[in-house]
């Protein structure tokens, strides 16, 4: 007999089922081969298919949280951390807090110089970080900002603000505006509308743009190690570089510095996550 219309086939669900592994698989396989050369008392790992490690031991992370890149350092590596957890979050509320009201002008009023404006903002887009380090290094030298967590924000925030407000921006435009001129129909100002209507509605879009800036600064590394000079001010992909050396490399210790790197990017993405579920129905219309 034909099976009915809409139920699928034992075979169907076998096939489905054994892909979605196979690409799960394929996805975690680098991190669990960077999870197992963390915990590895192998210090010079050979190649193998399959990621175990040899005579597990916890050594090299209290390496990295007790001697720091290279041996160098008593403990800098919580500082280090604190460096980068400071810096990525304040790069997301300067970034998010200046593109919200400039993402809201662009997708409600009209006036002179807003499509030159997209695309200065378009064009800050094309060119990599990599570009601006020269001139950012000399104007924060001036300003006495250079191996400064604050000249690090400024400067991660000029990259920031684009793509936050063409992010919010698009939010923006997907509410209907009958919801704010109902609001103003019953006495709100539109100051009020926007705060009480409009930005519960985007609370979601607001979250994911606060995640990937503070994703974007956490990652940087070109600029901060063009920035920064002092062991004291690094942030953490510059303290991972320094187990790579030209000549050798402490692959088990940048493997568990990478696991620790990790975990507050993990913590975010889980604690977001159920922001970003509450933040769906707490702008709903009710009628």
């Amino acid at each position: 007999m034909r099976a009915s219309r809409g139920r699928v086939s034992l075979g169907e669900s076998v096939l489905v089922h054994a892909s979605l592994l196979l690409a799960v698989g394929f996805a975690i396989y680098p991190v669990l081969w960077v999870v197992s050369l963390a915990i590895s008392g192998d210090t010079t790992p050979e190649p193998r298919l399959l990621p175990l490690p040899e005579a597990p031991t916890l050594d090299h992370f209290r390496e990295v949280m007790t001697s720091g890149a290279g041996g160098q350092g008593s403990g800098l590596f919580w500082k280090q951390l604190f460096n980068s957890l400071v810096v990525s979050a304040a790069t997301a509320f300067v970034g998010v807090a200046i593109a919200i009201p400039a993402a809201y002008a662009l997708a409600r009023f009209e006036f002179v110089g807003k499509r030159a404006g997209l695309g200065a903002l378009v064009a800050t887009q094309m060119f990599p970080a990599v570009c601006s380090a020269v001139p950012l290094y000399i104007l924060l030298d001036g300003l006495g900002l250079l191996n400064s967590r604050t000249g690090l924000v400024l400067c991660y925030a000029t990259t920031a603000v684009p793509f936050a407000i063409f992010q919010l921006r698009a939010a923006f435009e997907s509410i209907p505006i009958e919801l704010e001129e109902a609001a103003m129909v019953d006495g709100a100002t539109r100051a009020q509308a926007f705060v009480r209507v409009v930005l519960p509605v985007v609370r979601p879009a607001i979250a994911v743009t606060c995640l990937f800036a503070f994703i974007s600064a956490y990652n940087e590394f070109i600029l901060a190690a063009t920035l920064l000079g002092r062991e004291e001010a690094f942030t953490l992909p510059v303290v991972l570089q320094r187990y790579v050396g030209e000549h050798d490399a402490n692959w088990p210790a940048f493997a568990a510095g990478a696991v620790l790197v990790s975990v507050p990017v993990m913590v975010l993405f889980y604690a977001l996550q159920k922001h970003l579920v509450a933040g769906l129905t707490a702008g709903a219309v009710k009628g």
